[in-house]
């Protein structure tokens, strides 16, 4: 009777022990991610066909104490190797984990492989190839602190590997977890079993080879142990043509239904096909659907329903999730009453906007995630039908109803006056109430929530769950599509950039601000090109420019240059360090018909290109940062500390009768009255003038001064 080692995704532990039992293997342990037992070879190879769990079965040769290199390799070559496998054999050494001493996985498979070449030259015998394409067998080391375990991979490539998958759809589920999965949901083969998010089709093919009783490796073409000197092949063959003859048969005895709905045509296809290569085609119903639109099947009635929704890693996607979320749990509860349902997912706050309470939960790895796979047994209770839906569909309880006020509220304020105003983008929320910490901005019929980093005295799993009901509230009431809501995480700026690019889509629309037309990029930034609080400066701007030559410093876009043109400026100067947003400040100005030689663009370090110009203006805009240590730069730039070198080289370039509206959005800036005086300078404090009404609230989100030359 032989030593093995069970390997198997942390979480399944028990749920494998118990397999294997059920298999006959003996001495059963469960150890970290794995399930140590005994077994007669003919049981350790029943347990390798018929493991729906097991990701590989390791034939243990050794077990030793592992401190630095010297002991791996002593422990290694006293293995006496030309036992087990022949030099023509080609194998390849997989080395799991590391200690203090063996930091690389790759040098800890060197040693091994070392000494298992030397101890074949040392018996004078060929050494074995290494063939990392094609081995015939794999010598398995796991390492786990100065423990270590060595032994022979039985199935030579991961069990997963059933055979029947081709294609996979986005992020498939290995085939070893999804048979965990449906052996934890509450399905067993009596009950039918329906995936509304079916993919590739995994979740339900694994549960149709449980139920036809089909051997989950019986589609493998080449077997580990089939390397190994003391293979029994007649042995072998029996249980595999035993497995072959139940495979055979148990399709036609099952009357069990599945159902599987997928809104992806392509990935439907690739459902069927892999279906139809387990040999479960004819047992499963797979239909296009979407899941928020779900129905019961015919044929259906108190089974279960088991999926793996998408999670949503991705900064944009959690609004279409939250209403993904929430849908299903909606459909579920008015079509599937008497039912079970187990959702899969590593997002425990998408999970709560299925608006379900979850009977039992189940917490498991799927790779480097923490996921848990929640049961809930649906009842009828609380389904209340809204009056003139055809289909029906359940009155939502209101998420965040203090947010969710305090929003309705602003939304009808601030709406009146926008289109009073002529604004098509404003600012509707902003941290309004202090356990909801984000701002809400509505560009046209979009939204998009800036989430603010929460204080540390806040938990993490508490802002993330805030963060939901926030995205879930405005939802709820604004009536928006979920694909017009746009996340983003605003961290409080620590001297990084304050431009942040966030992928390389390229998502524009046009807006207009008090009749200027600006274009703002919704997606791909963490600002969107127009910095809503400036509004009311930008159009005190157009109205002060008319027949003067303006200049706009920290140009970003170029907003403020379009209004000014827009107002009548005899010419435009807009300088900016990004190339890119010189390029958006010129499409800004052509959406408005400005265009000629009066208005020129400079590409300059703003520091730089003031000491050097030369030029005089009547009307000058600079918005600096409070902050920059760009390394195009040639000097960081505090505005605190440097505003009053700013000024002095303004001055130079300001004529007689010019002004400056100088503007920066550093709480609590101080000017240098004292210094101004001594540059022949006045300064006019017009923040309260220029503070629109959205962001009224925010008193310090801005600074604006209109500077002149002294009097007298």
């Amino acid at each position: 009777m032989n030593q093995y080692l069970a390997i198997t995704s942390r979480g399944l532990e028990n749920l494998l022990a118990e397999e294997l039992k059920q298999l006959g293997a003996e001495s059963v342990q469960v150890v970290h991610a794995g399930v140590r037992f005994k077994a007669e070879q003919a049981i350790a190879y029943r347990c390798c066909l018929w493991t729906r769990i097991a990701s590989r079965i390791i034939l243990v040769l050794s077990e030793f104490n592992v401190r630095d290199d010297m002991d791996l390799y002593l422990g290694a070559a006293a293995i006496n190797w030309p036992n087990y496998f022949g030099s023509d054999t080609r194998i390849i050494v997989d080395f799991n984990g590391t200690n203090r001493e063996i930091r690389n996985s790759q040098y800890g498979a060197m040693k091994v492989k070392d000494a298992i070449v030397d101890r074949f030259t040392k018996a004078d015998l060929r050494r074995p190839s290494i063939d990392r394409e094609r081995p015939e067998l794999r010598i398995h080391m796991r390492l786990s602190g100065e423990k270590g375990v060595l032994g022979l991979d039985m199935a030579g490539s991961g069990l997963h590997q059933r055979g029947y998958r081709s294609e996979s759809g986005k992020a498939p589920l290995r085939e070893t977890h999804a048979a965990a999965l449906v052996m934890k949901s509450g399905w067993t083969p009596e009950k039918p079993l329906l995936d509304p998010m079916c993919g590739s089709g995994t979740l339900l093919i694994e549960a149709a080879l449980i139920a036809a009783d089909i051997a989950p490796g019986i589609k493998r073409k080449r077997w580990g142990f089939e390397a190994i000197k003391d293979f029994d092949r007649e042995g072998w063959l029996e249980i595999h043509a035993e497995a072959k003859v139940k495979a055979r048969r148990g399709p036609s005895k099952v009357t069990t239904k599945f159902f599987g709905r997928e809104m992806d045509r392509r990935v439907l296809s690739i459902a069927r096909d892999n279906a139809g290569r387990a040999g479960v085609k004819d047992l499963i119903d797979f239909e296009y659907g979407d899941a928020t639109q779900l129905t019961c099947p015919e044929g259906f009635s108190e089974g279960v329903i088991l999926c793996n929704p998408p999670y949503g890693e991705r900064l944009g996607t959690t609004p279409e999730l939250i209403s993904l979320y929430s849908e299903l749990g909606n459909r579920l509860k008015l079509a599937f009453a008497g039912s079970t349902a187990s959702i899969y997912s590593s997002s425990n706050e998408l999970l709560s906007c299925l608006r379900m309470r979850a009977d039992k939960q189940f917490k498991l790895r799927n790779g480097a995630l923490d996921c848990v796979l929640k049961t809930y047994l649906i009842t009828a209770g609380g389904v209340k039908h809204v009056e003139g839906e055809a289909e029906g569909r359940i009155e939502e309880a209101e998420v965040a109803p203090d947010f969710a006020n305090r929003l309705k509220k602003n939304i009808t304020k601030l709406g009146k006056w926008a289109k009073k105003e002529g604004l098509e983008c404003y600012r509707l929320y902003d941290a309004d109430l202090p356990n909801y910490n984000a701002a809400i901005d509505k560009y046209k019929d979009y939204l998009i929530i800036q989430e603010y980093a929460a204080p540390k005295s806040v938990p993490e799993e508490t802002a993330r769950r805030r963060l939901m009901d926030i995205m879930r509230a405005t939802i709820q009431v604004t009536g928006v599509e979920n694909n017009k809501v746009i996340l983003k995480v605003r961290e409080r700026q620590k001297g990084k950039s304050q431009y942040q690019k966030l992928s390389s889509a390229e998502r524009h629309m046009v807006v207009n601000e008090y009749g200027v037309d600006l274009k703002v990029n919704l997606y791909d930034y963490l600002d969107t090109g127009l910095f809503l609080d400036h509004k009311v400066t930008r159009r005190q701007l157009g109205k002060m420019a008319a027949g003067k030559d303006f200049l706009n410093l920290f140009a970003y876009t170029g907003s403020a240059t379009c209004h000014a043109a827009c107002g009548g400026a005899k010419s435009t100067t807009t300088v900016d360090m990004s190339n890119t947003y010189l390029r958006w400040a010129q499409e800004n100005m052509e959406l408005n018909g400005q265009v000629g030689r009066q208005h020129q663009f400079v590409q300059a370090d703003c520091l730089q290109w003031l000491q050097e110009a030369d030029g005089e203006f009547d009307l000058i805009f600079i918005d600096p940062p409070t902050f920059s240590n760009s390394k195009r730069m040639k000097q960081s730039f505090d505005v605190q500390r440097d505003h009053i070198m700013l000024l002095e080289n303004l001055k130079r370039m300001l004529r007689p009768n010019g002004e400056i509206v100088f503007s920066n959005n550093k709480r609590h800036f101080k000017m240098d009255f004292e210094k101004l005086e001594e540059l022949g300078l006045q300064a006019k404090n017009i923040s309260d003038k220029t503070l629109p009404m959205d962001f009224s609230r925010n008193k310090q989100i801005h600074n604006c001064w209109i500077i002149t030359h002294k009097e007298g």
